[in-house]
Formats: structure tokens, C-alpha cells, sequence
């Protein structure tokens, strides 16, 4: 089993597994290294500086600071650190989860999410400490040295996994199982904001059927599938406006929208004003708040002469 690997500097790190190799333990990619996630693995991944970007079953994804993502056992991700990127995880097999679960009643599931700063220094001390850990040969067998690290992850998605109880199912183990197959769905509309995707494809995803498929989504997120693709496709026109120097129309493009009208009226009723206008108010706080930092420095200085 491995205890800890990484890839900086260009470095390609592959994960796989065979008879005789295990690869559960922390991993980690950094300065345009890489991690190609081949085996049967649930990871998550905590960005902690700069950006990285994600390919995976469940589509393509950027990862900022303060952001993780989670991944279930088939998705086999492909992680890509950019020139200044920091990014932390654990890779988990099969029988790693099984062990687990025997010394901690909490489940990891396909998402993404935000945390703090606090919450992220914890992450790296939490990581640092079980990659030590898991060198020790007492560590390999029952796996005690993820608790902490795995116990505090569960906690990042303790928001979450507060809605397992609102799945259909009999038993704890029925409402997580479906919990767990619509978070994938979730993941799978984030990482395709460029496109339409069919109720269909969610539902092949899910092992579900359509209908089953739409209405226990609605009745988990309060939401229709159709209304969160849609939502979260502006979300995704939104930061490339706010982020990039791409022309409306190419935004729009990029967003799934077939012309530009379509675009301009479903962006003025999600935001109140055209895709231009946010772009200019955007750019103009940018300008604003930069401005007061440097005020900010400059007041610093002077008060210390």
C-alpha cells in the first residue's frame, strides 16, 4: 500500500492496482505535475493554492483554492496542477472503505464544495499526518491512520449528507445508496455546463429510471434536473464573463446556448441585466476593490514611517 505519492514539476503519477499493490493512501499533485487516477479509487481532492483542472467521467472541472471534489471509485479522474497549483487528496479502494467503515459511520460521496481557510490548514496537518502515519508498518493492515483525515472530510460534507434522510429508501443504507448515485448526477450537470444534457444520460448514470430519476431529484434538492442544469450553466456563463476575455458570443457557445437571443433572455432573468452590463459591473468592482487595497498598503506604510 502505498503511503503517500506525488507529482510536481511535470511529474505523471498513475494510480493503479494490482494483487500485490494497494494504492490507498494520500496523494497529491503540484507546479504542473499530474495524477491519472487508472484503478477503482474514490478520491477527493483539496485545492489549496493556485488552480488545477479535472477530467473525469463526470466531465471537466477547475478546482480554485479552497475547493474540493469528490470522485467515485469508477470515474478515474485525470488532475492537472497548473504552474503554481498546490493540490492535496486520498485515494481510496474498495476494500480500504470496507475497513473503514467498520471504525467510523460516515460515508464520503461524489461532490463539490468550499471551505475555509481554517478548515483547509486542518486538511494539510490532517494529510501530513496520516501520509506519516501510514509509513509505519502497524498502519497498513487496519488503516487507523486515516481516521482523522477521513472523520474530518465527512465533515466538510456534512451539509451535504444532512439530506440522505429526504432519500426514498427502507433502510439507512437504501437512502445513502441513492443519496450517492444523485450526488454523482449533481457532479455530472457541474462538469457539463457547455452542453445540454438529456434527462436521459442522468438517468443511465443513476441506474434509475427517467421518471424515478426526476422526481427524486426534485424531492432531494428542490429543484428539477432541467432547472439545475439550467441555473448552473448561467452560473458557469457567469464566471466566464467575470473571468475571461471571451466575447458574449462565445460565452454563450460555451454555455450550451444554441444562439445568442436564447442566451441574452435567460441571462437577464437569472441575473437582472445583460451578460455586457455584468461584465462591466464585474470589472468595475475589480477595479474598485483593487484600488482600496493599495489605499489600504499605502496607509499601512505611512503609519509605519
Amino acid at each position: 500500500m502505498e503511503q503517500k505519492s506525488w507529482a510536481d514539476r511535470g511529474q505523471l503519477l498513475k494510480l493503479e492496482t494490482s494483487e500485490d499493490h494497494d494504492p490507498t493512501g494520500c496523494v497529491g499533485v503540484s507546479r504542473l505535475g499530474s495524477a491519472q487516477i487508472a484503478a477503482d479509487l474514490f478520491t477527493i481532492w483539496i485545492q489549496l493554492r493556485g488552480a488545477a483542472w479535472v477530467e473525469a467521467k463526470e466531465g471537466k472541472f477547475r478546482l480554485h483554492p479552497g475547493q474540493w471534489i469528490a470522485f467515485e471509485k469508477d470515474s478515474r479522474p485525470l488532475m492537472q496542477a497548473d504552474r503554481h497549483g498546490l493540490c492535496i487528496g486520498l485515494s481510496l479502494s474498495a476494500e480500504a472503505l470496507r475497513k473503514l467503515s467498520r471504525f467510523a459511520d460516515c460515508g464520503l460521496y461524489a461532490g463539490r464544495g468550499r471551505m475555509s481557510r481554517h478548515e483547509a490548514l486542518i486538511s494539510l496537518r490532517l494529510w501530513r499526518e496520516a501520509g506519516r502515519r501510514l509509513a509505519e508498518p502497524d498502519a497498513r493492515e487496519d488503516l487507523s491512520a486515516l481516521r482523522p483525515l477521513l472523520l474530518h472530510l465527512a465533515s466538510l460534507q456534512g451539509e451535504m449528507s444532512d439530506r440522505i434522510s429526504r432519500c426514498p429508501g427502507r433502510s439507512r443504507s437504501r437512502k445513502r445508496q441513492v443519496f450517492g448515485r444523485l450526488q454523482r448526477a449533481r457532479l455530472y450537470l457541474e462538469g457539463n455546463c457547455d452542453r445540454v444534457v438529456r434527462i436521459s444520460e442522468l438517468a443511465e448514470l443513476t441506474s434509475f429510471s427517467s421518471w424515478y430519476f426526476s422526481r427524486t431529484f426534485y424531492g432531494l434538492y428542490d429543484e428539477s434536473p432541467q432547472a439545475a442544469a439550467a441555473r448552473m450553466r448561467l452560473e458557469h456563463a457567469a464566471a466566464l464573463l467575470r473571468d475571461t476575455s471571451m466575447m458574449v458570443g462565445e460565452v454563450a457557445a460555451a454555455s450550451g446556448f444554441d444562439n445568442c437571443c436564447s442566451f441574452a433572455r435567460a441571462f437577464r432573468a437569472r441575473f437582472g441585466e445583460s451578460a455586457t452590463r455584468y461584465r462591466s459591473g464585474q470589472q468595475l468592482a475589480r477595479t474598485d476593490s483593487a484600488k482600496s487595497s493599495g489605499a489600504v498598503r499605502k496607509a499601512a506604510i505611512f503609519a509605519g514611517t
